[in-house]
């Protein structure tokens, strides 16, 4: 039996539940204010501007493999061979493997953009890899025959040429002037749905450590990427390239959240050479290196973002060796640029011309000393 006061709390909760409906109805069916109508409006227009912008120079790379390679998609294959992303991405193949490849021939696809009128076209290394034939589709479907002018595995970035002139392109941006927070678009061909466009922020900066590539200073991003995103642009909000879409981290073989793209400075470094003289040559410092600790960089005086690498091995006969450098030194700036980790000065070194001068500040003792360097050659 249902007492008077049970009666009476009933129907008070009744009468609040319709209250709550009524006020929520009412919100729902009132027109918003006239000024943020207008800033959403605005901001929708910025969007769609920018991508109308940058889709004519996206296109979409489909190639055809060497025989006698792996059955699997590009991005299986560098999990494949990679325990670190074995364990992220787990060894199971996609479900929808078999809309990368057929039976007679081995087929890939990914994506790419053009950067420069000439028809350059970037993308990533594992895209392009054992390609026998690579054929680009433009955004408006015309076909192009396009001849690999080179790869660098180390960094993932692969170089592509088409014979056309006068093509839409891309601008590059600055990668080392983004901030986290910022909006990025990313756009490619997921799944072979070409010209997909998802948005996004910048995460983070600087990820290494995730086993990639040799050389790792990754954008993360929440922008959708999926398998066939790979080589497409990460683009911000003035339109211009800031990452190379390379991977992104999955349980299911879908999105999750935490995508990865090469920054585009590094990329244009790399090109460079690609160009110039069809392959990378990185230079050598010929030390081992790993993160100061928060408090040894405390005691420098040294506080974030900045940051410091410490050594603690020195090759004979290196260039490190010939500065006087002694492990346990902690290297904190080259040619005046601060480091944020012993990736941060790993890569730097690498992208700097072999057997040129670099200025190089370190902590001995807490004394901080300045020592110039002639860099040797990665063999």
């Amino acid at each position: 039996m249902v007492t008077p006061v049970t009666k009476k709390t009933n129907l008070v909760l009744i009468l609040l539940l319709v209250t709550l409906v009524s006020v929520a109805s009412s919100i729902a069916s009132a027109p918003l204010p006239t000024g943020t109508k207008k800033q959403i409006v605005q901001t929708a227009n910025y969007f769609s501007e920018v991508i109308e912008r940058a889709k004519p120079a996206v296109v979409y790379i489909h190639v055809k493999k060497k025989s006698g390679g792996e059955k699997g998609s590009p991005d299986d294959e560098l999990i494949s061979t990679n325990p670190v992303l074995k364990e992220w991405f787990g060894d199971k193949k996609r479900e929808s493997e078999e809309s990368f490849f057929t039976e007679e021939s081995k087929y890939a696809f990914g994506s790419g953009f053009i950067f420069n009128s000439g028809g350059y076209i970037l993308t990533n290394s594992h895209v392009i890899k054992d390609g026998s034939q690579v054929t680009i589709t433009l955004a408006d479907k015309t076909k192009h025959k396009a001849k690999i002018i080179g790869s660098d595995p180390k960094t993932d970035i692969g170089l592509l040429k088409i014979d056309s002139e006068d093509l839409p392109y891309l601008p590059l941006g600055d990668s080392d002037k983004e901030k986290v927070g910022s909006w990025v678009l990313a756009i490619g061909s997921p799944y072979e749905f070409t010209q997909t466009v998802t948005a996004g922020i910048i995460s983070a900066s600087g990820r290494s450590g995730v086993g990639i590539s040799d050389y790792e200073d990754f954008i993360q991003t929440d922008a959708a990427i999926n398998p066939g995103n790979s080589g497409g642009p990460l683009v911000n909000i003035d339109g211009k390239v800031i990452g190379i879409n390379t991977a992104f981290l999955t349980q299911t073989g879908g999105y999750m959240g935490i995508g990865f793209a090469v920054p585009i400075n590094m990329a244009r470094l790399v090109t460079e050479q690609l160009i110039d003289k069809g392959k990378v040559t990185r230079a050598w410092l010929g030390v081992g290196l790993v993160d100061a600790t928060p408090r040894q960089l405390k005691a420098l005086g040294i506080s974030a973002p900045n940051g410091g690498a410490k050594i603690v091995k020195i090759r004979k006969k290196s260039a490190a060796q010939r500065g006087g450098f002694k492990k346990k030194d902690i290297i904190t700036k080259i040619n005046g640029t601060p480091i944020k980790s012993a990736a941060d000065l790993r890569n730097r070194i690498s992208l700097t011309s072999p057997e040129s001068l670099v200025e190089l500040e370190y902590y001995r003792d807490k004394k901080l000393q300045t020592v110039a360097v002639h860099l040797g050659v990665l063999k």
